[in-house]
């Protein structure tokens, strides 16, 4: 009985630590938090939904570049194409062109060895950025930079939800096809996403460049107003709430994991009742445990109100995507998730051009059209493994 009850108060303990440790963690961090804030800009700007169009023009480009590429991702895997990804920044980088590397420690860190050691020797500059520090050990290790930022020249910039891996180029046998947004930025956004990337190398490298005019050239308008919009666990939420609370005729969301949390659900339901159609497409096969039964609290109430909830049935669908009647489409990398609200790093672009949301619209339409309508017995609790998986998600939500 008394290595029951030592049992019992090391597993409290253990507890206890985790929340005052995520509890003082964030409080700091909250209040040294300096919101970033971009103005409106015009761009040029191009969307991918695949994979290997998407790295061919992207490598295209990269071998193209004269002075310098700064690229921040939160996966590269140990693979082939990570491997010729590597070796071109290394053949850039002896030709003279400034290469920096950025990748996330915890996304990266199955590879982690195996990239250090490929760039070993070379030119390129490689740091692995959010490592776990102290005092905060638990709550820095969920702080995620899960921004994927390449800027070249200061002049071309790419912003999305791709990483690099083979399930990324449809070479995963679970997961392909691989079905994802990803833009390609032309024109004054670039020096936006450049000022992000800086930044967050800034507070890894602890060397600042922001103030280099080498990296931000004369930058012409292109034909789209957009902004781009940073977030470090905060105000993300906020923004996705005012566009939502703001929908009068539609609300269309493409996600790989809907948590939204209690605000954000509130808020569409909210736009239900009033009238709005709210459109949400979710992939039928996860890639992590538990996010899809994390998503089934939520989507019972809003089916109920008549919400259109589809599962795309053509391959895995890791699209992040928001869009507010005919007004307004967000393309980024946060999700529609706690752990993208809360915790993580991100980077969204907002676009208002009328004729850009109608494109992008269509192409979300597209993939509603390969997808499940599903209904609220679908996503009922049928059997006991799957109510006991349903509670556990709930509990570690904000972590998913």
């Amino acid at each position: 009985m008394n290595t029951f009850f030592m049992i019992v108060g090391i597993f409290y303990l253990i507890v206890l630590y985790f929340f005052i440790d995520f509890s003082l963690g964030r409080k700091i961090h909250l209040e040294k938090l300096k919101l970033q804030h971009f103005p409106d800009r015009h761009s040029d700007i191009r969307l991918f939904t695949s994979g290997p169009e998407l790295f061919a023009d992207l490598f295209s480009e990269l071998k193209e570049a004269q002075k310098h590429i700064h690229v921040l991702f939160y996966i590269v895997k140990k693979d082939h194409i990570s491997t010729d990804f590597l070796s071109l920044f290394k053949k850039k980088a002896d030709e003279g062109v400034e290469v920096r590397l950025m990748l996330d420690w915890v996304g990266s860190f199955k590879a982690k060895r195996s990239i250090t050691k490929e760039l070993q020797g070379s030119r390129v500059q490689l740091i692995f950025c959010k490592a776990p520090r102290p005092p905060f050990f638990f709550y820095s290790s969920q702080i995620r930079n899960h921004r994927k930022i390449t800027v070249i020249d200061g002049k071309i910039g790419y912003l999305g939800g791709f990483n690099i891996g083979k399930e990324y180029i449809n070479l995963d046998s679970k997961l392909s096809p691989w079905r994802d947004y990803h833009l390609k930025i032309v024109g004054e956004g670039v020096q936006d996403l450049q000022v992000m990337f800086l930044r967050d190398w800034e507070e890894a490298a602890m060397v600042r460049l922001t103030q280099n005019k080498l990296y931000f050239p004369d930058l012409e308008k292109g034909k789209y107003r957009h902004r781009i919009i940073p977030s470090e666990g905060f105000y993300l939420e906020h923004t996705f709430s005012e566009l939502i609370n703001s929908a009068k005729d539609c609300i269309m969301i493409g996600t790989p994991y809907f948590i939204p949390g209690k605000r954000l659900l509130q808020d569409l339901q909210a736009a239900l009742k009033r009238g709005v159609k709210l459109e949400i497409l979710v992939p039928s096969t996860p890639d992590h445990l538990l996010v899809k039964e994390a998503s089934y609290r939520y989507f019972r109430p809003l089916l109920d109100l008549g919400a259109s909830i589809y599962q795309y049935q053509n391959g895995f669908y890791h699209s992040k995507i928001l869009i507010i009647d005919d007004r307004v489409c967000d393309v980024g990398t946060a999700n529609f998730d706690k752990r993208s609200f809360f915790l993580n790093h991100e980077m969204n672009c907002y676009t208002y051009d009328p004729s850009y949301v109608e494109s992008i619209r269509g192409v979300l339409k597209q993939d509603q059209a390969e997808a499940k309508l599903i209904s609220k017995k679908d996503i009922s609790m049928l059997n006991p493994w799957t109510f006991c998986k349903e509670m556990l998600a709930r509990s570690i939500s904000l972590f998913l």
